[in-house]
């Protein structure tokens, strides 16, 4: 395709590209098991644990992750541990 317009494309670029559509990368695999580990140890909490918290479950049963690591995925996965402090105000009063 490339080719056609006139781009010169080195053959291991294209080896590399092809090479990963065809098998996930390392990085990929990995983050499927963590997604499923930190779905587990969520869903087992009472779906209130935050990163930190995941993150240190992990490491105890013997998981060794970053826990940028868990935060990405867990921004991934749509989840947020329960945050406690100021309620929300949704309206003004006297408004």
């Amino acid at each position: 395709m490339l080719s056609a317009h006139d781009c010169k494309i080195a053959p291991a670029t294209y080896y590399a590209h092809h090479k990963r559509q065809v098998t996930p990368s390392a990085r990929t695999v990995r983050d499927a098991k963590l997604k499923e580990q930190i779905n587990e140890v969520f869903e087992a909490n009472y779906r209130v644990y935050g990163a930190r918290k995941i993150w240190r479950e992990l490491n105890r049963q013997g998981h060794t992750v970053a826990r940028c690591t868990v935060e990405r995925l867990m921004r991934e996965l749509g989840i947020t541990g329960a945050v406690r402090g100021r309620r929300v105000i949704t309206t003004l009063p006297g408004g």
